[in-house]
């Protein structure tokens, strides 16, 4: 069975801090696939490069390692450099006590709502802990929800950014050899 920080995958975890720190791992691990798997896709669209004018193996050989210094102080893009994935911004603290915090105040309310209306302060205030305590945990499992689907989002835009760059630079370093002779396709 897969375990990460100490909790097996399945299984419940009973502290918080170690279902973040699982779904954060979750999360990276999802980015790093999305970059390894468009620099996959952006290797295997390499160039094929021919000789147009009759250079000969080391002249080609000279003209692509111009056209690569040229393209990439062009695009500020290395294609050797191996995609780093950055970590995922610092988690926004949901606010702590949202069960704990709804109850009490679910409580109060439901202390002077059953005064008013039957005379029974505490069915009222047993009444009003349970719907507020619900909310509460609504409410933060709301703000988690978010949380997941933003960094999920980043990680998509982190794997197209590096697309785009990738294709800008290899228009930059088309052109360059074309420039010098060569049919690029």
């Amino acid at each position: 069975m897969l375990s990460l920080h100490g909790a097996k995958i399945g299984e419940t975890c009973t502290n918080r801090k170690e279902v973040d720190d699982m779904k954060r791992t979750i999360i990276l691990i999802i980015t790093l696939s999305f970059l390894v798997l468009y620099a996959g896709v952006a290797l295997g669209q390499d160039l094929i490069i021919f000789p147009a004018q009759g250079q000969s193996n080391e002249q080609m050989e000279k003209d692509k390692y111009d056209c690569y210094q040229w393209a990439k102080q062009q695009t500020a893009f290395d294609p050797m450099q191996q995609p780093q994935a950055t970590e995922p911004p610092p988690k926004q603290e949901a606010k702590q006590g949202g069960v704990a915090r709804g109850a009490a105040r679910g409580a109060a309310v439901g202390a002077v709502v059953g005064e008013i209306a039957d005379d029974d302060p505490g069915k009222g205030a047993a009444s009003g802990a349970a719907a507020g305590a619900l909310i509460g945990g609504m409410r933060r499992r709301d703000q988690r929800r978010q949380q997941q689907q933003a960094e999920q989002q980043r990680a998509q835009e982190q794997a197209a950014a590096y697309e785009a760059k990738r294709n800008e630079y290899n228009r930059a370093y088309s052109a360059c050899l074309e420039g010098k002779g060569y049919t690029v396709k």
